[in-house]
């Protein structure tokens, strides 16, 4: 039987699942993403991970599924990750690997994460603030 987090615990928790719901369908994110939303010292990707093993009944509503390691890799087997996030139409590669090209998150907007208290996720190097896609 797993024990009930303490209340400061269960509190930092609610902002991970809070950051996990904003994933939207059809997108993966890293714990470490996550974690590095969350702009809190001390967090990293296996704390992330405890707080989605320690969902019990809510993970029938939070979308842990998006949540995957930094390679794309599934981290849970046996618990229909792979399926859950095929049906969402995120496809993979011969090892088994998320397409993060694809797929990855960029994370929520500047505004949200401001008024939320969060972080933003930082931009790559060669895709700045400002780029614009060109078709031609």
């Amino acid at each position: 039987m797993t024990q009930n987090p303490p209340r400061d615990e269960r509190d930092f928790y609610e902002r991970i699942y809070m950051l996990v719901e904003q994933v939207p369908w059809g997108k993966v994110a890293t714990y470490g993403d996550i974690a590095t939303l969350l702009g809190v010292e001390g967090c990293d990707a296996r704390t992330v991970g405890h707080a989605l093993g320690a969902m019990g009944a809510r993970s029938a509503t939070i979308p842990w599924q998006r949540i995957i390691n930094r390679t794309g890799g599934i981290s849970l087997t046996g618990h229909g990750q792979r399926e859950r996030l095929e049906a969402e139409g995120v496809t993979f590669d011969e090892k088994g690997h998320a397409k993060m090209d694809a797929h990855h998150w960029s994370g929520p907007s500047e505004e949200w994460a401001r008024e939320h208290g969060f972080q933003t996720l930082p931009r790559p190097a060669d895709k700045p603030a400002s780029a614009q896609l060109t078709l031609f």
